[in-house]
């Protein structure tokens, strides 16, 4: 294995708690809509990211699929792959899929286009994936997401609402699966989301460069020590990577059974109501990052302190700009939080 292929171990990572925390949520419920992570330059946002696709499991895919196809997921598959009999379905395990979304990408290359070499030579009109085709039931990534082109914005928009990339160009038609976590990373210093593409992000992290010197340099010994043997230092941290992939998987099984009570669902409204966040998908995305809080913790149903430790991930780049407030959003969340939990204690 090349140096260029091994990943700095998930498990290794030191401090930005929230943010391995984000991610490791993600991967146990997908549907949680990805992980927004802004702060600081040379923080480990895109260590940690690439350090999730070593952590997780194989996932079982279709062969020769250029998207993936789940074979336990009919509605999802491609065209090539509903025409196939079950019998003519070969299955692999193959590495969950991470593409990397450059901020210089064409619509071309991210939603596939003509297959122009074919087109010449043979006459054919073939298909050419783009990345949103790769990344399908996998990790879509984008560093420096602030500065992404309206235009690819507003692709992202479409396939992220509907889980279908639909190309109609240069004479072909057709869909294909695009369901993929998105994950963005950026310094907020450099300019702001747009909200559309903001809301789309279940949760948000701020990630912050540490201030205790201990931590600082523990970081720079164990990069130190990844760079002089990537081998060496995988294999150090491969039982403690392991414990966390079984953590994950346990946790994804255990989250359909996760109880959430009328009480804690009045709690979740309270909040949303006191933020005064628009729409639904504040609750909505909150009940779901509390239930595989639950899950990866091992309990049974979501309490008030699932509630707690997830609603400033959940809701606080859904808040209405507030003139007179300009407290960071965690801290303004961290109040709201303080006031309903003991007015509902109170009750």
């Amino acid at each position: 294995m090349s140096s260029t292929t091994v990943s700095f171990p998930f498990a290794a990572i030191v401090g930005q708690d929230s943010l391995k925390h984000a991610l490791m949520l993600s991967a146990i419920d997908p549907s949680l809509g990805g992980v927004l992570a802004m702060g600081d330059r040379g923080t480990g946002k895109t260590t940690a990211v690439r350090a999730l696709a070593a952590l997780l499991p194989k996932m079982s895919a279709i062969t020769n699929c250029s998207y993936n196809c789940d074979p336990l997921d009919s509605p999802s598959h491609c065209e090539i792959c509903t025409a196939k009999s079950i019998d003519e379905r070969k299955i692999a395990k193959i590495d969950v899929p991470v593409v990397n979304l450059p901020l210089g990408a064409t619509e071309d290359r991210v939603l596939g286009a003509l297959d122009i070499e074919r087109a010449l030579i043979d006459g054919e009109k073939v298909f050419e994936p783009g990345l949103l085709a790769k990344a399908n039931h996998g990790y879509l990534y984008i560093d420096e997401v602030n500065l992404l082109e309206d235009h690819l914005v507003d692709v992202l928009l479409d396939v992220a609402a509907s889980g279908w990339n639909v190309v109609e160009r240069e004479g072909l038609s057709l869909k294909h699966p695009a369901r993929f976590v998105l994950i963005g990373s950026g310094n907020p210093e450099e300019g702001e989301l747009r909200p559309q593409l903001l809301d789309r992000f279940g949760l948000s992290v701020e990630v912050e460069t540490p201030k205790d010197i201990a931590q600082r340099i523990e970081i720079i010994k164990r990069r130190e020590a990844f760079e002089a043997d990537r081998q060496a230092f995988v294999k150090k941290w491969q039982r403690q990577n392991s414990r966390l992939r079984s953590k994950i998987l346990k946790a994804r099984d255990t989250l359909p059974t996760i109880a959430v009570s009328d009480d804690v669902l009045t709690l979740i409204a309270e909040i949303c109501i006191a933020l005064g966040t628009d729409g639904l998908r504040g609750e909505l995305t909150l009940i779901k990052a509390a239930r595989a809080d639950a899950a990866l913790a091992g309990a049974a149903e979501i309490s008030p302190n699932n509630v707690r430790s997830m609603a400033s991930m959940a809701l606080n780049h859904r808040m209405r700009r507030d003139p007179l407030d300009d407290a960071r959003g965690y801290v303004r969340v961290e109040r709201v939080l303080e006031k309903v939990l003991s007015e509902h204690d109170g009750n």
